[in-house]
């Protein structure tokens, strides 16, 4: 009896362990990215990103797909999202949403269908779409132009704002930086209006901003595209009294100014790398691999750039 009972133990042990085995062997990754055209350069660093991605981890893991669609517009990513789940038959989703509230549903009836989501840098209205976050760090993106220009100004001064998309990471990048500005009662901001994260609608705020007030200290651009639009504008309507301009990101060319010397109005920017996008789809991917999740949230550091540590930041092959 003690050798049948050990022998139907074994055998027991045997098929737990086969049935066990299909779940902890890692499935194909059929892996799905969305993300905005590349319709100005910070965009256009996050589908070179994206594509090296698809080259570097398809190479690497002979079971990961990644199939990358780029969208013009937020009606566009959604119809493409859906494109994804019902045709490429997804199981995972990066997603870089175009906007929050008009991606939200859309991304959630992915998720429905069992697909896991990682959300790129515009958060979603309702995180329970999501199952991952990865993004810079927003809030120091908004706190360090504030601290750096109410320390130039001598807490003193005129200011005005150029934001980007209507998105959370747009609210909290401006929320972090009134925040500063509550401390500098002395320190005034003018406006604040979206221009898109886009250099020509940069231009046409800046234009506004320069006929409504005939005073203006500072200047931040919430990116660095958006800081060439603001200062071809200055330049056009040969306004000297702005002493500062700053932009955001890290751009190549921003990055050089600082380290040229170039424009007494451009010694600071802040750091906020499009390779996010990158690491984003390399987390996402080896942990679906794996049958693993990654952590609810995943924040990439933002810091100041000066003259002291630009070369660090300065990456001349890069598209931005």
């Amino acid at each position: 009896m003690n050798l049948i009972t050990r022998r139907l133990a074994l055998t027991a042990v045997a098929s737990a362990a086969l049935a066990a085995g299909p779940a902890l062997a890692a499935d194909k990754v059929n892996l799905g990215v969305s993300i905005p055209a590349a319709t100005h350069s910070f965009m256009g660093g996050i589908n070179y990103w994206a594509n090296q991605a698809k080259k570097d981890l398809e190479k690497e893991h002979k079971d990961l797909k990644i199939t990358i669609k780029t969208a013009a517009n937020a009606p566009e990513q959604a119809n493409q999202l859906q494109d994804l789940s019902t045709v490429t038959k997804i199981n995972a989703l990066v997603i870089f949403p175009f906007e929050s509230a008009a991606l939200t549903k859309p991304v959630a009836q992915v998720k429905a269908k069992g697909t896991y989501v990682t959300v790129v840098d515009r958060g979603l209205t309702d995180t329970s779409a999501q199952d991952a976050y990865v993004a810079g760090d927003n809030t120091a993106f908004g706190k360090i132009p504030a601290e750096y220009i109410a320390k130039k100004l001598g807490g003193k001064g005129d200011v005005v704002a150029l934001r980007g998309i209507a998105t959370t990471l747009d609210n909290e990048r401006m929320d972090a930086f009134n925040g500063v500005l509550k401390n500098y009662p002395d320190i005034k901001l003018l406006d604040a209006k979206y221009a898109n994260w886009n250099r020509d609608d940069a231009f046409k705020v800046t234009q506004d901003y320069l006929t409504r007030f005939k005073k203006i200290d500072a200047i931040w651009a919430a990116d660095d595209d958006m800081a060439v639009g603001v200062l071809k504008a200055i330049e056009q309507a040969k306004r000297d009294d702005i002493k500062i301009v700053f932009g955001g990101a890290g751009a190549k060319g921003m990055v050089k100014t600082i380290i040229d010397g170039k424009d007494k109005r451009i010694d600071a920017d802040v750091s906020y790398s499009p390779k996010f996008i990158y690491d984003a789809i390399k987390l996402t991917a080896e942990a679906r691999l794996k049958g693993e999740k990654l952590p609810a949230t995943t924040i990439i550091p933002s810091v100041l750039i000066t003259k002291d540590n630009a070369k660090d930041f300065y990456h001349p092959n890069s598209p931005f």
